[in-house]
């Protein structure tokens, strides 16, 4: 049985289809990404440190054909999607168990709903893009339309493990937790997040 699940979204430009260390994507959108390689659709994952050469040149290349910048997030950003997801948890009554919000992308541990993971994904995608965009801090702001539009600046894509007992909670949640330093950011409290403290017991519907 699904309990939660470990979410992670991608800003734009983060992990293209045909990145060479894999993805989840089974076919190419972009003519200017497609151009070069078809999508790269594995579970298994490379490391960076384990691509050739010849594989970095062309993700880079790839990179720089990308109609946008790839979004990397400032510190007053990435406090701005913190704010954005906080609306949309009290709202929907998410339980969140942890999260890390980096530069290229952000990892969340949350409690299985009535809602599917696809759609808690969009709502705190947009509820974070509406802060950001009513803030003028949106990473491509300097793209925006006439008529106010602006790209997106998530990719198209989210990644999601199921969780289905509590071990692998307690090991996303560790996982999730631990990020930030691995890219020498400190840690993150936010206030949204409630500690996991156990599966609800026989008879309980609800998350703690």
């Amino acid at each position: 049985m699904v309990h939660g699940y470990h979410l992670i979204l991608p800003m734009y430009g983060f992990w293209l289809p045909n990145d060479p260390r894999g993805s989840w994507s089974d076919y190419v959108r972009s003519w200017e990404i497609a151009r070069f390689g078809e999508a790269t659709q594995s579970i298994e994952r490379k490391e960076f440190d384990q691509l050739t050469d010849s594989e970095i040149q062309l993700r880079d290349a790839a990179k720089q054909a990308l109609k946008f910048p790839p979004v990397l997030l400032t510190g007053l950003q990435a406090a701005g999607i913190g704010r954005g997801f906080a609306t949309k948890i009290a709202i929907s009554n998410y339980t969140v168990w942890a999260c890390a919000i980096l530069p290229n992308h952000t990892h969340l541990v949350i409690a299985r709903h009535s809602y599917t993971v696809e759609k808690i994904a969009n709502l705190l995608k947009g509820a974070a893009t509406r802060e950001l965009k009513e803030n003028r801090l949106h990473p491509l702001k300097d793209f925006e339309e006439p008529n106010g539009k602006l790209p997106c600046m998530w990719a198209r894509q989210h990644w999601k493990v199921y969780l289905d007992s509590e071990s692998a909670i307690d090991e996303a949640i560790h996982y999730v937790e631990s990020n930030p330093e691995k890219e020498d950011k400190p840690p993150q409290t936010w206030s949204f997040v409630t500690p996991f403290t156990g599966l609800p017991k026989v008879g309980q519907t609800t998350y703690h």
